[in-house]
């Protein structure tokens, strides 16, 4: 299978980005590199459908304005709001139809982590997904299975005509291609973060810079411990 066309495709990484981290930001650039993407749209989930009701999630304009921040120093990376300013949850499904009207002729490529696809059939619309987009699914060591059928879904499995070594394929409808992304990724979370800020330990060199002076001044995830009694 070969990689989109590079100067011509363009990422869409969607997440709740609580806070977006120096991971999340080279995940990026290393899916990026390897399919030769122009650029990468972030996209800040305002009302997550997947998130538990007491996991603690920062206001949407506040972590898309940090998304925004941490982007500003890359050229290739760039920040959208659709999700912010639309109302309800933030399903995925509806935002690609979107951005694939803004984006047309050109075919978005779904940058998702391995974790996350797992999930998908579970997500709304999952089969209309491959019907809009390319698939970069991100893979780091451990991995539970090297090959992409096995995650998902077995009543999807069959829409996929996947390669010999099981970590590309296409969609035998759309056509769209579903590729494996190996990165080496670095090992921090957004939860280890906010973890670390409620224990008022420090998270420099976790985030970019000018994040990290925002976390810490909005008090968004601080607060929270110490309103405890």
């Amino acid at each position: 299978m070969t990689a989109p066309d590079a100067g011509n495709a363009v990422g869409v990484y969607g997440g709740t980005f609580n806070p977006i981290h120096l991971g999340h930001l080279r995940a990026a650039e290393e899916v990026a590199e390897c399919l030769g993407l122009e650029r990468v749209i972030f996209v800040p989930s305002a009302r997550p459908p997947h998130k538990s009701d007491g996991e603690e999630i920062a206001p949407a304009q506040q972590r898309f304005e940090w998304v925004k921040l941490a982007v500003a120093s890359n050229p290739r990376f760039e920040v959208d709001p659709i999700e912010v300013e639309r109302e309800g949850p933030s399903y995925s499904v509806t935002t690609l139809v979107e951005l694939r009207r803004r984006l047309a002729p050109a075919v978005p490529v779904f940058i998702i982590g391995h974790d996350a696809f797992c999930e998908i059939g579970t997500w709304r619309e999952p089969k209309a997904l491959f019907a809009l987009a390319h698939f970069a699914v991100m893979t780091r060591p451990p991995e539970r299975d090297g090959r992409l059928a096995a995650w998902l879904p077995e009543y999807m499995r069959d829409e996929i005509e996947f390669d010999e070594d099981g970590l590309s394929g296409r969609h035998r409808v759309s056509d769209h291609w579903i590729r494996a992304v190996k990165i080496r990724g670095l090992d921090v979370s957004a939860s280890g973060i906010r973890q670390r800020i409620r224990e008022g330990r420090s998270t420099r060199y976790w985030l970019p810079e000018p994040v990290r002076r925002e976390v810490e001044k909005s008090g968004c995830y601080r607060d929270r411990a110490e309103a405890r009694p």
